[in-house]
């Protein structure tokens, strides 16, 4: 086992890897820019490094800066957490070039599941259903036409290299195309330095559903049951649940098998999460596949009752998964609370906060590294916290978030409290008869 982890992140996530370190008896690193002095993962880790300003380029994301930080303190293990360098395989190459060791995939098996052209050619080699597309990247917008003719509009247009719904068009109709295309292209160079697009059927009436997936060194993969992230803002997740209200046993079994030969096609070492799009009629469809441990995850530990940065610390180590399948128990669900105004199209709200009280009780757990008078810096993601609820029923686990929600007290920001109240009280919400258009047509009422 490993005597010393460096946390390569920030905030919660830093925070929670901390915690799970210290019942392990694993020591830790954090580092943080100059913009973060105060975060509590600077004073809950064992050691802190500043490796940089504020700005996410010269710190958090700098490898050589991250890499001095590994050397000064001896670590012997980086925890990539989410977002930044999660999802770099050079970084990972560099780790491993270091002899220190990445917990998560390797170079290879995240290049494979990076570049989401190859990913969907990975899948169908595999058997696991993709929706109909272009046969690799578009080559010009007349390539595009010719594709989108052929399977039927809508279509949708991704850039390979996207993700956090950047890079993104759904062209309705033929006329519509050349002009989306432009803009795909362009909004997928700016964003991810590739301007490589695809072309796909655009699934109408989706919903998000995504199996968590664990596989070790030993070519063992296994699924931990799914989460439904189908309440989401310009493919920004807001809510997430388990087990999914769309979900039934047969529907389960076929797509955790599915979510097993993803892992298994390139044979997965550590957590991932198989996301899939699954139409009205219950068919499924690969999307993409993400090789690290998502903002979510504590929806999935809390109906399987087992901590999942636990188990990604020792598949690093190389201990064998000991599990088959996790199915859920009762119902977990998640808000993310955001430093954002959701009534003025999600404007980010940095700033001080000036009063702070979360929520308690029975069944009800906050992952956050916010206190009363902590600084929401404008430099970073704008999530302060998530609030995860858990009961036996999706009833009771509503009927426990709505009051979770009302004893939850932040003040010096604007944040998503508001909306999650009032998606709570939704009729729609609360019938699980909702897909991913929740939010298109929701009416937006600001409370006094």
């Amino acid at each position: 086992m490993f005597k010393k982890i460096l946390i390569a992140n920030r905030g919660e996530v830093a925070l929670r890897v901390i915690r799970t370190c210290r019942e392990m008896g694993i020591k830790t690193v954090a580092v943080y820019s100059s913009a973060d002095r105060d975060s509590l993962h600077v004073r809950f880790a064992d050691e802190a490094v500043c490796i940089g300003p504020a700005s996410s380029a010269e710190s958090y994301l700098h490898i050589p800066r991250i890499m001095a930080a590994v050397e000064i303190t001896n670590a012997d293990a980086i925890h990539p957490g989410y977002g930044f360098l999660a999802e770099n395989a050079d970084f990972a190459e560099v780790c491993k070039e270091y002899g220190i060791k990445f917990i998560g995939p390797t170079p290879e098996q995240m290049r494979k599941m990076g570049d989401k052209v190859t990913a969907k050619e990975t899948m169908i080699k595999a058997g696991v259903p993709v929706v109909p597309g272009s046969d690799g990247l578009l080559k010009d917008a007349k390539h595009g036409l010719e594709v989108a003719k052929k399977i039927g509009y809508p279509v949708i247009l991704k850039a390979t290299a996207g993700g956090g719904g950047k890079g993104m068009r759904i062209v309705w109709e033929e006329e519509e195309f050349e002009k989306n295309f432009d803009m795909c292209q362009t909004e997928a160079k700016a964003s991810f330095g590739n301007d490589g697009v695809y072309c796909e059927k655009f699934v109408e009436e989706p919903h998000h559903i995504e199996f968590q997936i664990a596989g070790d060194q030993y070519g063992k993969v296994i699924h931990l049951s799914e989460r439904d992230c189908s309440i989401q803002r310009r493919h920004q997740k807001l809510i997430e649940e388990s087990p999914s209200p769309f979900m039934d046993p047969d529907l389960r079994e076929k797509m955790g098998v599915a979510a097993v030969k993803a892992g298994e096609a390139i044979d997965y070492e550590g957590l991932g999460t198989v996301e899939f799009l699954v139409d009205k009629n219950k068919d499924f469809y690969f999307m993409e596949m993400n090789t690290r441990i998502q903002v979510e995850h504590p929806v999935t530990e809390e109906v399987i009752d087992h901590d999942l940065v636990k188990e990604q610390i020792k598949i690093a180590a190389g201990e064998p998964i000991t599990g088959e399948v996790y199915l859920p128990h009762g119902h977990a669900m998640e808000c993310r609370i955001n430093a954002e105004d959701p009534y003025n199209d999600f404007r980010p709200h940095p700033g001080n906060i000036t009063s702070f009280h979360s929520s308690k009780g029975h069944g009800v757990r906050v992952d956050t590294h916010v206190y009363t008078g902590y600084t929401i810096s404008p430099y970073y993601d704008s999530m302060i916290a998530k609030l995860i609820c858990r009961a036996q029923t999706r009833e009771e686990c509503i009927k426990k978030m709505e009051r979770a929600l009302e004893e939850f007290i932040i003040e010096g920001v604007k944040t998503t409290v508001p909306l999650h109240k009032q998606i709570m009280k939704d009729e729609r919400f609360r019938s699980g008869n909702f897909d991913t258009s929740f939010l298109n047509d929701f009416e937006f009422k600001e409370s006094d």
